[in-house]
């Protein structure tokens, strides 16, 4: 059962009309045709992002070593404070939640190498049991949101008296290469964000259900992971001595309309559900032509994403952040007793993460 959401806008707003001046200056010397591909700025449909560092940092062209230094010591500092707002959100909870109260903790990220791992150094700053369990998840990229929600079920479902906690951080701005004029580092460069959030997963019986405030509590049913073979130039990293080279295929959009519609209606059959009785889609907004494919590959109202989209445009693309963002404002906008959501995320594999949602009535 998810319990509470957790999050901590990071320190720097850009505005997109700024970040398209800021690609015009990285990019106009290697592009002939840079006034025709800006515009990817515009149709992208974001307003606004946030990112750990301010504007000129990144274009000082920062070395892989210091970018992860970076991406080290801010993961610490976002991820505490992403959890005291999960542990002591008064729209979700009645009381504070004891960091000591949580049994396990997932930490999903794709943007930065630490080893010992982000959760470690966390425990290290807030007072969670030393017995806490640790459950670093890496490189799932976008996917991650889903697949943190699905693992954590999957353990609550084992421990039905237990709570764990799933951080999902992400960095990407730390991943822009100062000297890659690629077309796929410019369209990231139009689309990814930064962002931290934490959500407090419960299994049925733990105590902790007794402090919800939410009339009716979001649970997990179902899930479903799935991996395209052979799909792995789709989305993912290219590993240089410069650091991470964002690999986003064009293809992404056909992909949504062919091989996720039978997937989808694959795992709805099997849960006895078709897409007209979905309630909620609750969908990673990977690009509003990801968002479109969605629609038309499942038969959807440009309605069922508009909270998808109103994510994208404010918070832009914070890889596996960005799907528990649009969870918290569906959670915030209120949720009808018995209704059904479907969360669904695609990510590096090629692959795809689903979960079938229902609110039940609260503790």
């Amino acid at each position: 059962m998810i319990l509470s959401i957790g999050k901590h806008l990071l320190p720097h707003c850009l505005h997109q009309s700024d970040a398209a001046a800021f690609a015009k200056k990285q990019f106009g010397d290697h592009f002939r045709d840079i006034d025709r591909l800006l515009p990817v700025f515009q149709s992208a449909e974001i307003d606004t992002r946030y990112f750990a560092m301010p504007l000129d940092w990144y274009s000082s062209g920062p070395t892989f070593e210091e970018k992860n230094e970076r991406y080290i010591s801010l993961s610490v500092e976002y991820a505490a404070e992403a959890i005291k707002d999960c542990l002591n959100n008064s729209f979700y909870l009645d009381t504070e939640i004891e960091c000591s109260e949580v049994s396990a903790i997932y930490y999903v990220s794709t943007t930065g190498i630490s080893t010992p791992s982000i959760e470690a150094r966390i425990m290290n700053v807030l007072p969670f049991s030393p017995h806490t369990k640790r459950i670093p998840i890496w490189g799932l990229g976008c996917a991650g949101g889903a697949s943190g929600l699905s693992r954590a079920n999957e353990y609550c479902t084992a421990h039905p008296e237990e709570a764990v906690l799933v951080i999902n951080l992400e960095l990407c701005s730390l991943t822009f290469q100062h000297g890659d004029y690629s077309k796929s580092n410019l369209i990231g460069t139009a689309l990814f964000a930064d962002g931290v959030s934490c959500v407090l997963v419960t299994g049925e019986k733990s105590p902790l259900l007794q402090h919800s405030k939410m009339k009716n509590v979001p649970t997990i049913i179902s899930v479903q992971s799935t991996l395209m073979k052979d799909s792995e130039d789709v989305m993912g990293w290219e590993v240089s001595n410069e650091g991470l080279h964002v690999v986003f295929s064009k293809s992404i959009p056909s992909i949504v309309s062919t091989w996720l519609e039978p997937n989808v209606k694959g795992f709805l059959t099997s849960q006895n559900k078709v897409p007209d009785e979905i309630d909620y889609f609750i969908a990673h907004p990977g690009g509003t032509k990801v968002l479109t494919a969605y629609e038309e590959a499942l038969g959807l109202d440009k309605s069922m994403t508009a909270i998808s989209r109103e994510v994208l445009r404010h918070y832009g693309n914070m890889s596996s952040v960005t799907v528990i963002y649009v969870l918290d404002q569906f959670l915030r906008s209120g949720c009808e007793t018995g209704a059904t959501g479907l969360m669904a995320a695609l990510g590096p594999g090629f692959c795809s993460e689903l979960l079938l949602l229902e609110w039940k009535e609260g503790a």
